[in-house]
């Protein structure tokens, strides 16, 4: 953030919202200033960072404050499910984003409603033929180009905004991924997590979900969603998805799809896998169907994604 004249959204509070300590003044992380996006991933700790912002802004939004859902086409479809109940429930307004293929980068999306949203993987699988190589645990660009880029373009193309911030829904008991958002970053978004800021936790999320009258329709163990929100990400743990392709064994067919097509055209082998250090999904796939004993994975899930949660 450098241009002072061009001021980005700050966190706001007054003493009626957010009252005095000891006489020192205490900002509500909640009050949100524009120019300024809600990143609402689909899941229980975003959806409740969103009724939490609302609640401070006495149910609805600044003008200049946006919630925005980057859809992949490979989440559950319970995660849709929520984001539009969420929105039609607490009289929202969500935007729904995809990444699609254009010569022009500036073009890369489109907006979507709850009926059009794709959901068999076409955003995530356009944007694999782009690249001619499959994202992994260190080029994530299923992120960066499906969620944090596609959100971008739509606010600069359509908002005209130049810097703004990111509100993402980072729980105080997720250490790495604070500090992963707080590292410095080239983008024009300013990344700041409320959740974090205002110590809630896992336990803080269960206990709200557990006493609304609608939930994200996943299990919930734990405070912790197996299931969400992409579908097989090659960032969960091997023995998650085993366990998911068990449930499920048709979950397994759109990611053995994808390893498929890149055999043979992809700059090096490691690259027409989603992993290097596990088996494909094919062979996963084979090993959950034919309950052959896979030997056991000590991989944890990778979670310092914004797709989770």
């Amino acid at each position: 953030m450098t241009n002072p004249s061009a001021a980005p959204a700050t966190l706001a509070g007054d003493t009626d919202a957010a009252g005095a300590v000891a006489g020192v003044f205490v900002r509500d992380p909640f009050r949100i200033e524009g120019p300024a996006c809600i990143s609402f991933s689909g899941g229980r700790s975003s959806g409740y960072m969103l009724w939490r912002i609302l609640q401070a802004h006495g149910g609805t939004l600044p003008k200049n404050v946006v919630v925005m859902f980057a859809n992949t086409g490979k989440e559950m479809p319970e995660t849709l499910v929520f984001v539009d109940k969420c929105s039609k429930r607490w009289s929202v307004p969500v935007t729904w984003v995809e990444y699609r293929n254009a010569e022009k980068p500036s073009d890369r999306w489109r907006v979507v409603t709850f009926e059009t949203a794709s959901r068999n993987g076409e955003p995530f699988a356009s944007s694999i033929g782009a690249k001619s190589f499959l994202p992994n645990p260190v080029m994530r660009f299923c992120t960066s180009e499906l969620k944090v880029k596609a959100m971008h373009r739509y606010l600069i193309a359509t908002h005209g905004w130049e810097e703004w911030v990111s509100v993402i829904g980072i729980r105080a008991d997720e250490p790495r991924r604070v500090a992963r958002i707080s590292a410095p970053d080239k983008d024009r978004d300013e990344r700041v997590a409320p959740l974090a800021m205002a110590g809630v936790t896992v336990h803080d999320v269960g206990a709200f979900w557990a006493s609304q009258v609608f939930d994200l329709g996943l299990p919930n163990m734990n405070g912790k969603t197996m299931h969400g929100n992409c579908d097989l990400c090659f960032l969960k743990g091997a023995d998650q998805i085993l366990s998911l392709i068990r449930e499920k064994p048709e979950r397994a067919i759109w990611w053995m799809e994808q390893e498929k097509r890149l055999i043979g055209k992809s700059r090096t082998p490691a690259s027409a896998t989603f992993r290097s250090d596990r088996p494909s999904y094919a062979a996963m796939h084979r090993y959950a169907t034919e309950q052959y004993e896979m030997f056991a994975f000590d991989d944890e899930p990778i979670q310092d994604c914004m797709c989770v949660d």
